[in-house]
């Protein structure tokens, strides 16, 4: 009885396939390695949005339920990073009044040196606002008691260039409302009207 013997050996392409695959997963790791270290060697701290001024410009309504508001705004774009420049990009915020969207805010990429801060000011003009019969008793109120009240929420999405490998980023969100006072129409400061605490 003859017996027929076959050797079965792996492919060229295999062995290449391989090595390939070995080489980029290697690389891969001293990237990631890399852009660790040089995240621990800058160690950035969240950038930080917060309402630095604002101002009622104007606001009148009448007894028909029609209202219209000028809105001077600044927000100040903080990067506390001794160690890199931060960038700043889709910048978007709204605002609103008794939970109706009045304004939208936005700008575009911006950049922050190290330790330094950067004011953006925004002029909002709402259109005029037809006013429900719930938000024509607010507003009388408001008045009355010398305090309106609108809300603004957005944010940015901030990052730090770590080398010349990659970055790290962030999402800095700003939630928080603006108060003023409708006799001379001056800011009262928040003091939580920021997307961060400081550590």
């Amino acid at each position: 009885m003859t017996r027929f013997s076959s050797r079965h050996s792996t492919s060229p392409f295999i062995w290449c396939l391989a090595i390939i695959c070995a080489i980029i997963s290697v690389a891969v790791i001293i990237g990631g390695i890399a852009i660790f270290a040089g995240y621990m060697v800058i160690h950035p701290r969240v950038p930080i949005l917060s309402v630095e001024y604002a101002h009622l410009d104007l606001l009148k309504y009448d007894i028909v339920g029609v209202m219209q508001t000028q809105i001077t705004i600044v927000i100040r774009a903080e990067n506390d990073n001794g160690k890199a420049h931060a960038l700043f990009d889709e910048t978007n915020f709204k605002l609103s009044y008794e939970g109706r969207t009045i304004a939208y805010l936005r700008q575009g990429e911006f950049e922050v040196d190290k330790e330094k801060t950067l004011s953006s000011h925004y002029v909002v003009q709402s259109y005029p606002i037809p006013l429900t019969p719930t938000m024509i008793q607010a507003t009388d109120y408001a008045v009355k008691q010398d305090v309106i009240t609108f809300e603004l929420k957005g944010g940015s999405k901030a990052r730090w260039r770590v080398g010349p490998i990659g970055s790290v980023k962030f999402e800095c969100n700003l939630s928080c409302e603006l108060r003023f006072r409708p006799s001379d129409h001056n800011y009262i400061p928040q003091s939580h009207c920021t997307s961060a605490h400081k550590h």
